[in-house]
């Protein structure tokens, strides 16, 4: 008797209670969830960076119909993608549509943000476009 009550102590000491979670403590309806950090600068997504690279390509080889377009699918994807209005700005440009080269240029500075080098460009691209237009 006295061994079966020893073997039973020594399993009973093996065996371990499984584990249980944290609990998990509610948000007090007082505290409000700490706000999040402003969002990082993203790169474009994939499908972006295609139609950009795209549009580069028509351009250099002078279809400027078609980096137009490409850069148009890109804006529907990333509306608020400052460099994507800044380079239609620049095609509408080599299309010498000068008064929709400025209104997109003037556009990209509305999403640059922090960006002085865009901003610089757009600002730069506007001016050329007034001198164009003789403005």
């Amino acid at each position: 008797m006295r061994v079966v009550a020893l073997l039973m102590m020594l399993i009973a000491g093996c065996a371990t209670a499984p584990e249980m979670p944290a609990p998990v403590s509610e948000p007090s309806r007082e505290e409000a969830p700490p706000a999040p950090a402003s969002p990082p600068q993203r790169a474009e997504t994939t499908a972006v960076a295609g139609l950009i690279e795209s549009a580069r390509a028509d351009t250099a080889a002078g279809r400027l119909a078609n980096a137009a377009a490409s850069l148009e699918r890109a804006l529907r994807i990333e509306p608020r993608n400052p460099r994507l209005w800044h380079e239609l700005a620049l095609v509408r440009f080599r299309q010498r549509d000068f008064a929709q080269a400025e209104s997109l240029a003037t556009r990209s500075n509305t999403w640059v943000g922090n960006d002085a080098e865009l901003r610089a460009a757009n600002q730069r691209l506007i001016e050329e476009a007034r001198t164009a237009r003789g403005r």
